[in-house]
């Protein structure tokens, strides 16, 4: 999250966090001015990971299914099933095009959508190492689904039929609404 400081709790242990991995290649650091303490206030308490405030996922949130009965496998796989709409993610950043998935599974599900067609490019080669020269928001849009505020609408996330996308789209079959 960018433009935000961190708490000095939070600083403190985010320092400790960094002490304690080993980066994979060597970095450079730029060296900087050493940056001033914070006006003494009165000694907190023992601070642990539980007190402090976090953003953690609720761990009874479902996750996207992995498996959806035989019918609706066999029309993906035949592509007999004709998304109820689509979304498009060529030339947008990583930041863009999260932003556009997470607006556009929020319509479609306020709609009531069961099909949505998301169209990302062409998976990364599997020869490749991150950064990805090409497919980076393919590889990304599995992680966004699982952490989405809207990974418990989502049933299934499939493959798309060559007529709609082939390897450079997914289908992504949302739950009905009870």
């Amino acid at each position: 999250m960018a433009g935000r400081s961190l708490h000095p709790d939070e600083a403190q242990l985010w320092a400790r966090v960094m002490a304690s991995v080993r980066p994979l290649r060597p970095v450079a650091v730029p060296k900087r001015a050493a940056p001033t303490p914070p006006a003494p206030v009165a000694p907190p308490a023992q601070t642990t990971l539980k007190s402090l405030p976090s953003r953690q996922l609720p761990t009874s949130r479902p996750v996207p299914g992995v498996t959806l009965d035989g019918g609706w496998d066999r029309r993906l796989t035949r592509g007999a099933v004709q998304p109820d709409a689509s979304l498009d993610l060529h030339g947008h950043t990583l930041a863009s095009a999260h932003a556009l998935l997470d607006a556009g599974l929020d319509r479609a599900i306020a709609r009531g959508d069961r099909v949505l067609l998301l169209v990302t490019g062409k998976p990364p080669r599997a020869e490749s190492e991150r950064p990805h020269a090409r497919g980076a928001i393919r590889a990304a849009v599995a992680d966004w689904l699982a952490v989405s505020r809207h990974a418990g609408a989502i049933a299934a996330v499939r493959g798309a039929h060559p007529r709609h996308g082939g390897t450079g789209a997914l289908y992504i079959v949302l739950r009905r609404t009870r």
